[in-house]
């Protein structure tokens, strides 16, 4: 009953002041609201990378070849005969790249030009929107996949059908033979895809003028872990040449750095709200102080009549931790909708973050307590008589 009184009168005295309520309400619904959108934010960025690694798989590994190593020793032929030579891997996907920007009157596009093996799309989960994958009978011929990037470039000149039509890149005539479907960036595939030309990695060679690779995807067998697959990969250049060294990435140590950095980056981004929230605390403070100050008959009453020094203390207290839940819960509905919208605009899956919601009514309850101690422990200690005379 006493608690139910308190929250009463906790109502009824913050209905009375509404104007200084509303201006410390505010404080918080920014503080809380800060709070809850930057830590969704960052769980729904986190939820789209992994997003990448979970369609891909966590089978393959990205193989790269060092700054100071000899790159001209790794042939098209090195790379392939490693399935052959090493168990533990089951296909392997090596590109070349390059880039570049295509202009045709006053229209142009910065195009990624890959060369590519037909295991480059199995491996990345790409799908086709029309037409055929580049194959191993198309060595050396100049025909190309395009992204959907690319594909709406070319019929935004007039460039329609596209199947079959040919374009100029470079000093070449290239025939699209395919078109993909929208491809995500992120986890083990080349960045750039949709704004892609893709050539068979013969073609490339010549096209690039460069022979030898650089990077490559490997696909590891079910039996084997990728940390094995790793180690005997490695192994396998090491004996190709002592001053040959390669950098192989798992997918389990791409996600580990990723989960790292995103806990980082929503420390930081909390960090920079709790100072909103903080602002807003001694909003909260100030505006209990001067309720105080105004109630100094109302104490006095109060204690004439026998209210005792806690009593006077947990009906401030109430006020301030009424004040500050009804700020969270507004933050909270406002930091969701922010959330929202960035998930939208961003074309990312909306991802509600319980805890954080959670989180936002403890922090309310926190900073309503915390700053709202001082103010009632003064209420309490008012002298009855002092009070009564004020």
């Amino acid at each position: 009953m006493i608690l139910k009184a308190n929250i009463s009168e906790a109502f009824t005295s913050l209905a009375n002041a509404r104007q200084r309520t509303i201006l410390a309400i505010i404080g918080i619904v920014i503080g809380i609201g800060s709070v809850i959108g930057m830590v969704s934010i960052g769980s729904i960025a986190e939820n789209e990378a992994l997003k990448q690694f979970k369609d891909m798989g966590v089978d393959v590994v990205m193989v790269r070849l060092t700054e100071n190593s000899p790159s001209a020793n790794v042939t098209l032929r090195d790379i392939t005969a490693l399935k052959e030579k090493e168990s533990s891997i089951l296909d392997v996907a090596p590109y070349l790249r390059s880039s570049g920007t295509f202009s045709i009157g006053k229209k142009s596009i910065y195009l990624e030009e890959m060369g590519v093996t037909s295991s480059f799309f199995d491996m990345n989960k790409i799908r086709l929107a029309e037409g055929r994958f580049i194959s191993d009978l198309d060595e050396n011929r100049y025909f190309c996949v395009i992204g959907k990037e690319t594909a709406a470039f070319l019929r935004g000149i007039g460039l329609n059908p596209l199947l079959g039509s040919q374009f100029p890149l470079g000093n070449r005539i290239f025939t699209i033979v395919g078109v993909l479907d929208n491809v995500s960036d992120g986890g083990m595939r080349p960045y750039g895809v949709n704004s892609s030309v893709i050539m068979p990695i013969t073609t490339a060679g010549r096209f690039f003028e460069k022979s030898d690779i650089d990077s490559f995807l490997a696909l590891v067998g079910n039996t084997v872990s990728p940390a094995q697959a790793k180690v005997d990969i490695q192994n396998y250049f090491r004996m190709k040449s002592r001053d040959l060294k390669v950098r192989v990435t798992t997918a389990e140590e791409l996600i580990a750095n990723m989960k790292k950095q995103m806990q980082i980056f929503s420390l930081l981004l909390g960090a920079i709200g709790s100072i909103s929230l903080i602002v807003g605390g001694i909003g909260v403070m100030n505006v209990m102080l001067i309720s105080v100050t105004e109630r100094r008959m109302e104490i006095g009453l109060r204690r004439a009549l026998g209210a005792q020094q806690g009593d006077i203390q947990s009906q401030f207290i109430m006020e301030a931790l009424v004040l500050c839940l009804v700020g969270g819960v507004i933050g909270i509905v406002l930091g969701v909708i922010v959330s929202f919208v960035f998930a939208k605009v961003s074309h990312w899956e909306f991802l509600i973050s319980y805890g954080s919601i959670i989180l936002g009514f403890g922090v309310a309850a926190a900073v309503g307590v915390f700053f709202g101690y001082y103010p009632a422990r003064s209420a309490a200690r008012l002298d009855p008589i002092k009070a009564l005379r004020s």
